[in-house]
């Protein structure tokens, strides 16, 4: 069996037994998740999701670049557009991992710099060898972020890889602009 065939038959089975038609567009937990496209690190098996209870985009390393920062505006308006009303806590969550495949690339500063969008001389800034740091890091622009409803609350956490543990580097807070 290729992928396609495998997924679509596993899907069959679940379909059976599980129905998930009464889902809001909204998420449950009025929750957004920012994390890796490692297959180690999904943010549902992570964090024990159930369907429904979050949004979740996952790029490279789980960061805020400005096509990051582009979906969550889109996500915005395609909640405005159906009949989500503005305000009210929302917990936008970055999660970052260890072991992170983004690291292999930092003897590649122009394919770094062009993805967050800046100078290669300001890569330094991004920490890309440090889960930890570049949490905090992407948690600060989320915060200083304009575009952001006021009452969004803003979170870091890493997952190690090696030990299966999640760590709140940078515990919820709502965001400063």
């Amino acid at each position: 069996m290729n992928a396609v065939e495998t997924l679509t038959a596993r899907h069959q089975k679940s379909a059976a037994h599980e129905i998930h038609q009464n889902l809001s567009i909204m998420p449950s937990l009025r929750t957004m998740i920012i994390g890796c496209v490692d297959p180690r690190v999904d943010p549902v098996f992570v964090l024990g999701l159930a369907p429904g209870e979050a949004a979740v985009i996952r790029n490279v390393g789980g960061r805020i670049t400005p096509g990051a920062l582009q979906e969550v505006a889109m996500l915005q308006e395609v909640a405005r557009a159906h009949g989500a009303r503005p305000g009210g806590r929302f917990d936008l969550i970055v999660l970052h991992h260890t072991d992170c495949g983004i690291t292999a690339l930092e003897n590649h500063p122009d394919q770094l710099a062009g993805y967050f969008g800046i100078e290669q001389a300001a890569l330094p800034t991004k920490a890309v060898g440090n889960p930890r740091a570049a949490v905090a890091v992407d948690v600060a622009l989320l915060r200083s972020n304009p575009r952001l409803p006021r009452d969004w609350v803003v979170s870091g956490l890493v997952y190690d890889v090696h030990t299966g543990q999640v760590e709140v580097v940078v515990p919820p807070e709502a965001h400063t602009s």
